[in-house]
């Protein structure tokens, strides 16, 4: 622990103990990683932590999600993280713009048994979220696309939440950038505000976690 703050800075052996200690074994899940891995190289470091997504799983179980979207789906393992918690009839729409990518998580959604409950779009996410009915509240949405329309996602889910829906947005971390001021990049000028901006919004209670590379959830109130 550090004598300002009840932290812990974890090492490679902490990590693997924290992972080791966790419901994070799933050998389907452990699969498509080592796929996306082979087959997409440095670009498969989008994919979210074992650890996060069983947090997803449990929360999204914990709030009886029954309708989810997920802004970036990239090769699907998030997906399978979050339909996996939901009932019979629950829906989780999944929003990207890469063929290739999501022709993996095509592949796995079956495998896992919840490609019935994956509606998949290509095509700018903001344009998707334009045709959704207003009378369909959302109960739990993931952002984790690009950077420049973090803020934007995050209005267009918030708007269509119902009271009590949770907001999870990834990479609010930035691998440490965030505090540093000589990085000037527009993801991270993005990343800041939206950081900045959820830090004082009356309309959600938030709390940001160090979780991978960093994940908010916000509580719609």
């Amino acid at each position: 622990m550090t004598p300002d703050g009840k932290f812990i800075a974890l090492d490679g052996r902490l990590y693997d103990y924290l992972v080791a200690h966790g419901h994070n074994t799933d050998p389907l899940l452990r699969e498509l990683a080592a796929e996306t891995r082979a087959k997409l190289g440095r670009v498969s470091g989008m994919q979210i932590a074992p650890e996060q997504g069983t947090f997803m799983t449990i929360l999204a179980r914990a709030i009886g999600v029954r309708s989810a979207i997920e802004i970036g789906t990239f090769a699907g393992y998030s997906s399978i993280c979050i339909a996996r918690a939901l009932p019979t009839g629950g829906r989780l729409l999944c929003c990207d713009v890469s063929e290739e990518w999501t022709a993996i998580a095509r592949r796995y959604w079956a495998r896992a048994g919840v490609a019935d409950r994956i509606t998949l779009r290509l095509g700018p996410a903001l344009e998707t979220l334009k045709t959704l009915p207003a009378g369909d509240p959302l109960d739990l949405a993931f952002i984790d696309a690009d950077k420049s329309n973090y803020r934007a996602y995050y209005e267009a889910v918030l708007a269509r939440m119902r009271t009590g829906g949770l907001i999870l947005i990834d990479n609010v971390l930035w691998n440490g950038a965030v505090i540093d001021p000589a990085v000037q990049t527009e993801d991270t000028r993005a990343i800041r505000a939206l950081n900045d901006f959820i830090a004082t919004d009356q309309r959600v209670e938030a709390v940001m976690l160090p979780v991978a590379d960093g994940l908010t959830v916000c509580r719609k109130c």
